[in-house]
């Protein structure tokens, strides 16, 4: 009859129906659940203190001991040099090898340097060596002491100790290699992967355990228009968790994007939808709440340690490297940094977008997969 919609149009315009009325009902209930509304302004204020403050691998207070041979006005200024880096405490003297060994094995010093005998005369014969041991134990904080106390050296020495070449590094988007602008750009990865994982997680089994699962499978909706709509409230709370990480980094740290910030929401939807059907793909494994969180922190851990957020996956061996790229963080803070901090847009981080869309895709089929066998 002339007037009527296409039926393929009219397929559409019901499933848009369908979930955004499953979408309305569920933002109703979330409006007074205060506990999850008071965790999208605590967790981001928590993380800002503690990426912004806590999380530094910046030595302090570093413990050292010295064992000078040589006693000589040369060794006197070398040590000078080295205690004037604010970061070290006065030199722990030492007799011996086996005493400055025995004070790196109780941690009461990071690092032994050992001044040899002849040094005044190898340093003016342009040979200068000085021995410098390290606890290990620690190796970021001993990599970066290391590093200080050989740049102290080489310039304690002056124009008598030669360097081989002369090497001028420039770092780029982060000039003074500071912690906190690694981990400010990953910020939001950690806040929206801890909310959605555990907000997907528990969704389907709350329905099951208070026996209103099977009034939802008896409406109108599909168990996927369903899954859509449950879905949605999670994603529009991700966007405000999101914008007080940036508003947050900002105000307290002076650290504001540098790319098109338009460009990051756009690239977060993604992440934000792979990252809930992680967790719905959870709660349809679980058949209780203790079930579903048990089963969700094996996701939010190895999605932490191997995304590369809080180290560098480059470090990883290959085959651990690889698995990391199966958690949607790793490709979430590759687009974060390439956008906040190095001031990309959407052409450098398209790559990541189609993988989170290939997991999020996967995921939808394995959720689909799970519910019609609950259901048959």
């Amino acid at each position: 009859m002339k007037g009527e919609q296409p039926t393929g149009f009219a397929s559409a315009l019901g499933f848009f129906r369908r979930v955004l009325a499953v979408t309305t009902k569920e933002l109703s209930l979330l409006r007074h659940d205060r506990t999850v509304l008071a965790s999208i302004v605590a967790q981001p204020i928590m993380m800002l203190l503690v990426f912004g403050f806590a999380m530094s691998f910046e030595p302090q207070q570093v413990s050292w001991g010295l064992l000078d041979r040589s006693q000589t006005p040369a060794s006197r200024s070398l040590v000078e040099q080295i205690r004037t880096e604010d970061a070290f405490l006065p030199p722990i003297r030492v007799s011996g090898y086996d005493e400055g060994r025995a004070l790196l094995q109780r941690s009461r010093i990071t690092a032994l340097v050992v001044v040899p005998q002849g040094y005044r005369r190898d340093l003016e014969n342009g040979d200068a060596a000085v021995e410098v041991l390290l606890n290990g134990s620690d190796p970021l904080q001993a990599a970066r002491v290391g590093r200080w106390i050989s740049e102290l050296i080489v310039r304690g020495g002056g124009a008598s100790m030669p360097m081989p070449f002369d090497l001028r590094q420039d770092f780029r988007w982060n000039r003074t290699l500071a912690d906190r602008d690694f981990y400010l750009p990953a910020l939001a990865g950690f806040l929206l992967t801890n909310l959605c994982l555990s907000a997907a997680s528990l969704g389907l089994v709350a329905e099951k355990e208070n026996g209103t699962w099977e009034h939802l499978l008896a409406q109108p909706a599909r168990p996927l228009e369903l899954i859509l709509g449950k879905l949605i409230p999670n994603v529009l709370l991700s966007y405000v968790g999101l914008a007080i990480c940036i508003l947050g980094a900002g105000l307290l740290y002076d650290f504001w994007p540098r790319g098109n910030v338009f460009a990051l929401a756009v690239a977060t939807l993604p992440f934000v939808l792979a990252t809930l059907g992680i967790g719905v793909f959870v709660s349809a494994l679980a058949t209780n709440s203790a079930q579903s969180v048990f089963i969700a922190v094996f996701f939010i851990m190895p999605s932490f340690v191997l995304s590369g957020s809080m180290l560098p996956y480059e470090l990883m061996p290959h085959g651990v490297r690889e698995l990391g790229g199966l958690f949607p963080l790793r490709w979430y803070q590759i687009i974060a940094r390439r956008i906040i901090l190095r001031g990309g847009g959407l052409d450098e981080v398209w790559i990541p977008i189609l993988s989170l869309l290939a997991i999020f895709s996967v995921l939808l089929l394995l959720i689909r997969w799970r519910l019609q066998a609950r259901l048959a």
